[in-house]
Order: structure tokens, then sequence, then C-alpha cells
């Protein structure tokens, strides 16, 4: 392997790493995130007629 194709390579893995290490960051730290969940209603056109 070249020496530039090891750069890009190290390059490339070390910003996916510092990413996912972020997100896990703030998922754990972030205070009070139950009070911010959104919950997606699921409602069908077939709810509403009576059986």
């Amino acid at each position: 392997m070249t020496t530039t194709g090891l750069l890009v390579m190290l390059l490339s893995v070390g910003t996916v790493v510092t990413m996912f290490s972020w997100c896990i960051y703030k998922v754990l730290t972030t205070p009070n995130e139950a009070d911010h969940l959104h919950a997606v209603e699921l409602h069908t056109p077939d709810m509403d007629q009576p059986e």
C-alpha cells in the first residue's frame, strides 16, 4: 500500500470512529432525553370504520 493510500484509509477510519464516539457520547450524556421523544401515532384508514 502506498503512503497516500494509508493516509486516506487512516483518515477515513478515524473520521468514522470519531463520529461514532461523538454520537454515543451525546446519547449517553444528554439530560432529560425522554422528555424530548416524539411518538409516531400509527393510524390507518381502516381503523375509523366500525365493524
